[in-house]
């Protein structure tokens, strides 16, 4: 399988030490932990959700290395967590953690999650049939991997790319979570006020 993740191209594609920062499937120390996504889409949303960009200016200016990643055949975990939760803001993030860790301590190596940045049903690929045309829609996933991963090889796809305009209205932005619940933003393309 290849899966997908955007870094600072400064940097290697994934992370080795264990002070690697907190957030959504692990906490302080208990890195490090890799944060991949099945789709390009879906690894440019989560940069998108997490710098808050709403804007279609602010996206002209994003220069990232976007790497496709082989990820090996191996079994993955799914949270037992509502979907709300799996998919909500950071003050979803203990009770995702806690998830987590009680996986990788049933010996998990790999979780498999929706996508938290990415809308269900907004992740698609391009075909060719006498025109470009999108593809059939689909959910997008990310993919978890506990621990150091010496054992994957990344290929950038782009050293300093960014994301089309259009994936703005596709994003589970965080300010549009209020009250628990998720807003349509699809139609706006910017951040709910």
């Amino acid at each position: 399988m290849i899966a997908f993740r955007h870094v600072d191209p400064r940097f290697p594609f994934l992370w080795e030490d264990p002070r690697q920062p907190p957030a959504r499937w692990h906490d302080t120390a208990e890195g490090p932990v890799q944060y991949l996504a099945e789709t390009p889409d879906g690894a440019w949303a989560e940069l998108l959700r997490h710098e808050e960009i709403t804007a279609p200016e602010d996206v002209a200016t994003i220069r990232r290395a976007l790497w496709a990643i082989e990820v090996p055949d191996e079994p993955a975990q799914v949270p037992d967590l509502p979907t709300d939760v799996a998919t909500g803001g950071p003050d979803t993030y203990p009770r995702c953690r806690a998830e987590a860790r009680r996986l990788r301590d049933r010996g998990a190596r790999r979780l498999t999650a929706a996508s938290a940045a990415l809308l269900p049903g907004t992740a698609h690929g391009w075909q060719v049939d006498m025109l470009v045309r999108a593809a059939p829609p689909r959910d997008g996933r990310v993919i978890v991997l506990f621990g150091p991963r010496p054992d994957l090889t990344g290929w950038p796809a782009t050293v300093a790319g960014r994301p089309g305009d259009d994936l703005l209205a596709r994003v589970r932005h965080f300010a549009a979570h209020r009250g628990g619940q998720q807003l349509d933003t699809r139609s706006a393309g910017t951040r709910a006020s």
